[in-house]
C-alpha cells in the first residue's frame, strides 16, 4: 500500500539513486545532449571525475573523453604497461577544480615558472600554454565556458608552478557560480526527498 495524501492513495515513487539524479541535473544545467558521467567528491561535493560520451552516426557509444579528474591510463596488456611506463615522465594533462575556478595541473615540467606562457585565445575559444624555450605546447578548451556561451577573459586566467607542476587557474564566472549553487540546491532537495521516501514504510 501507499502513502494517503489529500484523502487520496498514492504508490510509492521509486528512490532515484543520488548519483543517477547528479548525472541529470548536471546533464541539464550544461546543456549538452551527450551522456554524463561525474563522480561528486563527498568532502566537497565538487565533482572529482566528469567524463562524456558521445553517440556516433550508428548510434553507437564512443571512447569517453575525461574533462575532470585524472586522464585514464589504465594498461590492458604488456605493450599498453611498456608505454605508460614510457610516458611516465611525460607531461601529464589534468583537471581538478576548486568552488570558484577552474584548475588544470600538468605534472612533469621541470623548468622554472619564469619560462611558461599562459594566454586566451578569444576567438579560437581555447586557452594556451607554451614555453620559451619551446618544449611544450599545449591548447585546451573550458567546456563550461562554451556550454554556457560564455566568453573567454585573460584576467581571468594566472598560474604558478611547483614541485615539476605547471597549475593553471580560471576565475569561474558569476553565471557559472549561480549554476552551481543551484544544481547543489537540487542535489539537496533530491537527497532530502530519498531520505524521506526512505523513512516511509507500508502498512
Amino acid at each position: 500500500m501507499g502513502l494517503m495524501r489529500d484523502g487520496v492513495q498514492h504508490r510509492h515513487r521509486p528512490q532515484v539513486p543520488l548519483h543517477v539524479a547528479a548525472r541529470l541535473r548536471a546533464g541539464r544545467y550544461a546543456g549538452a545532449p551527450t551522456l554524463l558521467a561525474p563522480v561528486r567528491s563527498l568532502s566537497s561535493d565538487l565533482p572529482s571525475v566528469r567524463k562524456w560520451r558521445e553517440k556516433n552516426a550508428l548510434g553507437a557509444s564512443g571512447a569517453w573523453q575525461v574533462e575532470v579528474g585524472e586522464p585514464n591510463l589504465l594498461a590492458s596488456g604488456p605493450l599498453d604497461r611498456e608505454l605508460i611506463k614510457e610516458s611516465s615522465t611525460n607531461p601529464i594533462f589534468m583537471r581538478k577544480d576548486t568552488k570558484n575556478s577552474f584548475q588544470w595541473r600538468i605534472r612533469n615540467l621541470p623548468y622554472p615558472k619564469d619560462v611558461y606562457r599562459v594566454s586566451v585565445e578569444k576567438d579560437e575559444r581555447c586557452c594556451v600554454v607554451r614555453t620559451t624555450n619551446k618544449k611544450y605546447y599545449k591548447k585546451f578548451s573550458v567546456p563550461d565556458l562554451d556550454r554556457f556561451q560564455l566568453p573567454l577573459d585573460s584576467t581571468a586566467l594566472s598560474f604558478t608552478h611547483a614541485n615539476n607542476t605547471l597549475i593553471i587557474t580560471y576565475l569561474k564566472p558569476a553565471e557559472i557560480l549561480a549554476a552551481e549553487e543551484e544544481l547543489q540546491k537540487e542535489l539537496k532537495k533530491i537527497k532530502a526527498a530519498n531520505n524521506g521516501d526512505g523513512e516511509c514504510k507500508t502498512q
